[in-house]
């Protein structure tokens, strides 16, 4: 999971500033901060470094023991969980809200755990003069180190004082990539409406608890990267929060997870679409794909709950993905997935078409072979010609991958109709696949040759 780089696990109970604290530590705002009480709900990882020491750093929900909802029995398992992950522990205290009953469970769970552990008094905006967090003396767990996450105050000094938790012998540095930087890697954007099951595809892949999991439709708020080999692949899957629909979009948290889950599906090589058995493909469906395939990115779509649909016959799935590519044409090039995460029917089927579309979006075809092409489809039909010089399509050739580009180039490029245009795409869909992936066609005109 951590590619080989040590572990730093934030925690503390809710609302005392963690991910204020974690997107300070990473330099970027990756998880969602709001005032309110349990905004972070999963484990958030990200890469950093300081001071040539790389680590991994994990923004954890808010620990409140023995919580009587189950939501928050759920976060307190992910803490616990990172804890036994992680290799040094920054527990998040408040100067503000004073030692609280809380904190002294957390602090009693936290000596028992057996990682080091750094105490960390947030919200000390006052210092140097700032003592409040010498209360926090009565946790037991060594001097509170103050710090103000929304200013940046002692920020520099709280990552050395982690190097120095991390430099021991068994904490050696290992040369580690940037995440995404990695041959072979392959992010992948699970992305779908509410509730659909797409934690809990991603936690069957897994096989672990990684993401947290609940009843209540939008569990899951932030959208977390969570690497997995397969086959000599890094896998990198991005569990967004339910796209929904801007108008439904309430307050800012929701809205801010929505353009999280865009800006997941920017970055990722592949996109797995997770809908409904039961509910079907709505139209906000149509559009995450739409945009997915517009953006360049592989698409999979993965009907979950398919254990739930009782009176199944052997053209169902078919009839109904027909009914689908009517309304979406592009649906046509697009691989279905029927499964269920509940019990895990054909779910290890997934990791492979995941690689199979990523590697159709990286395929590259020699230029002799897309001329040759090209002059077959052009010898089975002929491009138009409309009043004055003939158009002619003179050669081809790709010019570019992931996804895959072709350029033609025409004495008359604009002369020729967008219908024809189709026809060469599907042409080249035709002769090579490319499954999953979208294909992008650029008609270019002949540079002239200067005389003289």
């Amino acid at each position: 999971m951590k590619g080989g780089a040590p572990t730093v696990a934030i925690i503390g109970r809710p609302n005392v500033g963690k991910s204020t604290l974690f997107n300070r530590l990473i330099g970027g705002r990756e998880a969602i901060v709001d005032a309110r009480p349990g905004v972070t709900r999963d484990r958030h990882f990200g890469a950093t470094e300081w001071n040539g020491r790389r680590f991994w750093l994990v923004d954890t929900g808010g620990m409140v023991p023995d919580a009587p909802d189950a939501l928050n029995r759920a976060i307190r398992t992910q803490v616990e969980a990172a804890v036994a992950e992680c290799d040094v522990v920054l527990f998040l205290v408040d100067v503000e809200a004073g030692v609280q009953p809380a904190d002294l469970e957390i602090a009693r769970y936290l000596r028992k755990a057996r990682r080091p552990v750094i105490l960390v008094a947030n919200k000390a905006d006052q210092l140097p003069n700032d003592t409040r967090h010498l209360a926090f003396y009565e946790l037991g767990l060594g001097d509170p180190f103050p710090v103000s996450a929304a200013v940046g105050k002692s920020s520099g000094d709280l990552l050395d004082r982690v190097v120095e938790a991390l430099s021991t012998p068994d904490l050696r540095p290992e040369s580690v990539p940037d995440p995404g930087s990695e041959p072979g890697e392959v992010q992948v954007a699970v992305v779908g409406r509410p509730n659909v099951g797409k934690s809990s595809l991603v936690n069957r892949l897994l096989g672990e608890e990684r993401l947290v999991v609940a009843d209540e439709p939008g569990t899951t708020r932030d959208a977390i990267d969570t690497p997995l080999s397969y086959q000599g692949h890094t896998l990198v899957f991005i569990d967004t929060a339910g796209l929904r629909k801007r108008s439904k979009v309430e307050d800012d948290i929701e809205f801010y997870s929505t353009l999280r889950t865009a800006r997941a599906i920017e970055r990722a090589d592949v996109c797995v679409l997770v809908v409904d058995a039961k509910d079907g493909m709505h139209v906000q469906d149509l559009k995450i794909a739409n945009d997915a395939w517009e953006r360049g990115a592989a698409i999979i779509v993965a009907v979950n709950k398919w254990d739930l649909i009782e009176e199944k016959e052997t053209n169902t799935a078919a009839r109904g993905q027909r009914e689908l590519e009517a309304r979406a044409p592009f649906l046509q090039f697009i691989p279905f997935l029927y499964l269920s995460a509940k019990t895990g029917q054909r779910v290890p089927k997934l990791l492979e078409l995941i690689l199979e579309v990523a590697d159709e979006r990286a395929k590259r075809v020699p230029t002799s072979e897309v001329n040759r092409v090209l002059e077959a489809l052009v010898d089975r039909q002929q491009p138009p010609q409309p009043v004055g010089e003939s158009v002619r399509l003179l050669y081809a050739s790709q010019i570019g991958t992931a996804p895959p580009r072709f350029a033609i180039v025409s004495n008359r490029p604009e002369a020729i109709p967008e219908a024809y245009t189709r026809y060469l795409v599907n042409g080249f869909r035709e002769a090579w696949r490319f499954t999953g992936s979208p294909l992008n066609l650029k008609l270019r005109r002949r540079r002239e040759t200067a005389r003289g």
